[in-house]
């Protein structure tokens, strides 16, 4: 992979990402997903980096966009919502990929229902990052500023 003069971000959001704020807020907050996305793109300013965001509520849109990813960006966050727990097409993906991807959620899904706990997107993710709201957003930028800097 070619290297940019700035490193670009993508950012995938999945299945009921875009009801940030009223969904379930004892769960996911209040902040909306426009509002993450907007200090994002703050932090990804400060870090020097580009970022685009991204939200489907279909599977094989998000599964189109990851393998797209390698050819247009330098690293991949995600948030799968649920497909995080159901979606081997998500994971096939990923790994057909050489974009590092780091993983994302608003809640502690180990703390939630037990068919939580299981992430199909950690096998082939560098990591995780959950239970921070949407400042988890923030980290995984951090995180990418680092493994980008480090390659």
């Amino acid at each position: 992979m070619e290297k940019r003069m700035t490193n670009k971000v993508l950012v995938i959001n999945g299945p009921n990402l875009n009801l940030l704020g009223k969904r379930e807020p004892d769960i996911y907050g209040a902040e909306t997903l426009a509002s993450i996305e907007d200090k994002c793109q703050k932090r990804a300013s400060d870090l020097g980096l580009t970022v685009e965001f991204r939200q489907s509520n279909t599977e094989g849109e998000m599964v189109d966009w990851i393998q797209q990813a390698e050819d247009n960006f330098d690293i991949l966050i995600i948030n799968a919502g649920a497909y995080t727990h159901t979606s081997v097409a998500l994971l096939d993906a990923i790994k057909a990929t050489l974009t590092p991807v780091i993983e994302v959620h608003l809640s502690n899904i180990h703390q939630r229902e037990e068919f939580r706990h299981h992430s199909f997107i950690s096998k082939a993710a560098k990591g995780m990052i959950c239970g921070f709201g949407g400042f988890g957003y923030e980290m995984a930028l951090d995180a990418a500023n680092s493994i980008l800097k480090n390659d």
